[in-house]
């Protein structure tokens, strides 16, 4: 066993296990996700990010969720974001984050808060046609850098999240890698957002991606305009900046927190 140091890091309570340096492989990737994000028998955490410097303006993320699966993660790349401005491997506050679904821009606008942009979403399904469970009426279905089915409600505070979004997560209409579920709801000029999460296969405290998608969605549904205000189930507030473009959305950017919890090291 060696010992590594990792930073625990927070994006409005989506958790998260960074590491830097080396050369780790895919497949190393996915055997310290699956081992350091378990739950009361490791760090703990909704996934792994792993950041390196990619040159002069330009920082590489990669993320893992907690059972291994690489994919993308808003509220993740703002932390890794933030961790590289912080830990002063950037010493500029505007740069780019190389991810899986592209090279997107990035800014430190204050302290542990990051305005990020996101990729462009080509279409929007608006009142996606599906067999859903009792309590779902209408469904808005979009991806942005992962599949989200956003579904307006009335009482989010005591919607059934986690069985719901494990119905829809699971449900046919949305092919076999199916969908991560957002729950929203307006008021007082903010939408109040809810997400069950694949992969991690629970509610998260925030998803970036799932704030994304119900900015955008709403926003093509004619029920709000851009700038978006929205809060997550942390409490954590979002900002989301948009253009329609025919069906779907392009120039799209999140502002929300993100911050380093603590650090430490751990043998593997």
């Amino acid at each position: 066993m060696r010992k590594i140091k990792f930073w625990k890091m927070s994006g409005a309570g989506n958790d998260f296990v960074l590491l830097t340096g080396g050369r780790l492989s895919t497949a190393a990737l996915q055997k310290l996700a699956l081992k350091l994000c378990a739950p009361k028998l490791a760090v703990g955490a909704d996934g792994l990010l792993y950041v390196n410097k990619a040159g002069e303006n330009a920082v590489s993320m990669r993320y893992l969720n907690s059972d291994g699966s690489e994919a993308f993660c808003g509220n993740g790349s703002r932390c890794s974001a933030w961790w590289a401005y912080r830990s002063g491997l950037m010493k500029r506050k505007k740069f780019f984050l190389k991810t899986i679904s592209g090279e997107l821009p990035v800014e430190i606008v204050a302290g542990e808060s990051v305005r990020m942009r996101m990729p462009d979403v080509p279409e929007v399904q608006l009142g996606f046609k599906g067999k859903y469970p009792p309590g779902v009426k209408t469904v808005h279905f979009l991806d942005t850098g992962v599949p989200h089915a956003v579904v307006p409600v009335k009482g989010l505070a005591g919607t059934d999240v986690r069985g719901l979004g494990r119905a829809l997560r699971h449900n046919k209409a949305f092919g076999p890698a199916g969908t991560n579920a957002d729950f929203v709801e307006a008021g007082d000029g903010c939408i109040s957002v809810r997400t069950y999460e694949r992969c991690v296969e629970d509610e998260t405290l925030a998803c970036g991606t799932g704030i994304t998608a119900s900015a955008v969605a709403l926003t093509l549904a004619g029920k709000v305009s851009s700038p978006v205000a929205l809060i997550s189930r942390s409490g954590a507030q979002f900002r989301v900046w948009l253009k329609p473009a025919g069906r779907g959305a392009s120039d799209i950017y999140i502002q929300g927190p993100a911050k380093i919890v603590f650090k430490g090291e751990i043998k593997c």
